[in-house]
């Protein structure tokens, strides 16, 4: 997503005819053919061996940016804060679930929780088609000067896969658990065969993959409802003076792990806090500990099939040309109504029924959790059609630019905030984990915007790409890449969001 083939940063012409930037961006027919005559688009400039595409770093900036509001919750509280800010024990360090702190909720569960990794995860299939396209175009251009074959995309692209998949380890091993790097990379990794795909067949196979995901959502939801239902039954009967059986023993003894996992004894919690803020070697291992239980559970039971499944959603989205600016100004406004209308209604019974079960984990597998899931999905794409909107109408120049860049350093930025918020909340830092209540947390995620928002920019104005993408593209290459940029004539402007 965050290589040099990715589609990045570049000028915005809200006046530039469909057929310019058809023609700038060498898209093959079956991304040529979305625009409809007034649509608007993209002048591109070269970028090193790639042609970026402006909007789709304007639109991954947003999205990077947005998910620190989920993201900083990890950071900095107990890990049962996030699942279930109802979670008693962890009161004393996420503060009681009423005030600003429930309302902070509230705006992170309606207008960011899954939204943003849903274009993330878009965009990165969008990058995909996009890389394709452009080694298909090479390798047709050399052939037809009888220059040598080029090196294969599969390779390049598998390499790449497998480099993100090292630094994602090391970023949830080394700084913090909630890595979603190393699901993008395995994602990738599934989704080249689908590179040609028709986008309708690819809307087909999102489809089918975000179901089967949400099937075993339910699964395990309806097992878990079992569960309970056979747990109360046995407490009754304990509680009347009767002996359980060895089986109603351990579906007991099963159950109250479970309510465990999500709502911590005090005990529990109280380790959890001291190992986060303690030293070096503890806080690292209780990192290490949150990070095996992500990739072992929640990785491949849902993070996987979510993922993926928005990802080909992404890629047939780039292919009709919708995360490139091309579609007409009406396009967008009746997505975005349509997907709003749809998405926040829906994001907000599932949000209600949460509150209303009390983050009960059987009904939220079961049921709770399938209207963020879907509606999620819609109010994302809602999203990215404003990001869309006001690039076309050439508006917020002045912070669109400065989100592009942003985007363009996603890789960078990204390990950035992991940096700085674990530094900040983490033992081997200034170990003010559990000290900051949820609505808090604000204040800092408002700082680290600002932050990128002006270090971004000024970055590229000397180098070609961030430090993270360097390495990234480096190893993918197996050859250091040129980094500085050269020098510019005195008088001539320098672009902030790449040339």
């Amino acid at each position: 997503m965050w290589s040099h083939y990715s589609p990045t940063v570049a000028n915005l012409s809200p006046y530039m005819p469909p057929s310019a930037a058809i023609h700038a961006l060498k898209l093959p027919p079956s991304l040529s053919s979305a625009p409809s005559a007034g649509s608007v688009a993209i002048l591109l400039g070269p970028v090193a061996e790639a042609e970026r595409v402006g909007s789709v770093d304007t639109l991954r900036g947003v999205a990077l940016l947005g998910i620190l509001v989920m993201n900083i919750v990890s950071m900095a509280l107990p890990p049962a804060s996030y699942m279930n800010p109802m979670a008693p024990n962890a009161v004393p360090y996420a503060g009681a679930f009423d005030g600003a702190n429930q309302l902070f909720w509230w705006v992170q569960a309606i207008v960011f929780d899954g939204k943003m990794m849903s274009i993330f995860s878009m965009l990165f299939g969008a990058g995909l088609v996009l890389m394709n396209s452009r080694a298909e175009a090479k390798a047709r251009a050399t052939a037809a000067a009888g220059g040598p074959a080029p090196r294969s995309f599969a390779s390049i692209h598998y390499r790449r896969c497998a480099v993100l998949l090292f630094i994602g380890m090391a970023h949830a091993y080394g700084l913090w658990y909630g890595d979603i790097l190393v699901a993008y990379a395995v994602c990738g990794m599934l989704l080249y065969p689908a590179r040609n795909a028709r986008p309708g067949m690819l809307l087909v196979l999102a489809l089918t993959v975000l179901f089967v995901g949400q099937l075993i959502g339910t699964a395990m939801g309806g097992g878990l409802y079992w569960m309970r239902s056979a747990a109360e039954a046995a407490q009754k009967a304990l509680d009347a003076g009767q002996t359980l059986s060895t089986q109603q023993n351990e579906l007991l003894t099963q159950w109250q792990a479970t309510l465990a996992d999500f709502s911590p004894s005090v005990e529990y919690i109280e380790k959890q806090v001291a190992a986060f803020r303690g030293p070096w070697s503890s806080s690292v291992a209780a990192n290490a500990h949150e990070s095996l239980a992500m990739q072992a559970f929640i990785l491949p039971l849902f993070m996987l099939w979510e993922g993926t499944g928005r990802m080909l959603l992404g890629m047939a989205l780039m292919k009709w040309g919708v995360f490139g600016a091309m579609r007409s100004t009406a396009f967008y406004v009746k997505l975005t109504a349509i997907s709003y209308a749809i998405g926040f209604p829906l994001v907000a019974i599932g949000a209600t029924r949460l509150v209303e079960h009390q983050f009960d984990p059987a009904w939220m597998f079961l049921t709770d959790w399938k209207f963020n899931a879907v509606g999620g999905i819609l109010v994302a794409i809602g999203h990215a059609c404003i990001v869309m909107l006001i690039l076309r109408a050439g508006a917020l120049q002045f912070l669109t630019t400065r989100l592009a860049a942003v985007g363009r350093m996603a890789l960078t930025n990204y390990l950035m905030q992991s940096l700085i918020g674990t530094g900040i909340f983490f033992g081997w830092g200034l170990g003010y984990f559990g000290y900051f209540e949820r609505a808090q947390l604000i204040w800092f995620v408002l700082c680290i915007w600002v932050l990128q928002l002006l270090l971004s920019p000024v970055w590229l104005k000397h180098f070609k790409f961030g430090p993270a993408e360097w390495l990234w593209r480096s190893l993918t290459h197996l050859r250091p890449q040129p980094m500085r940029r050269p020098p510019h004539p005195p008088g001539q402007p320098v672009a902030l969001a790449g040339d």
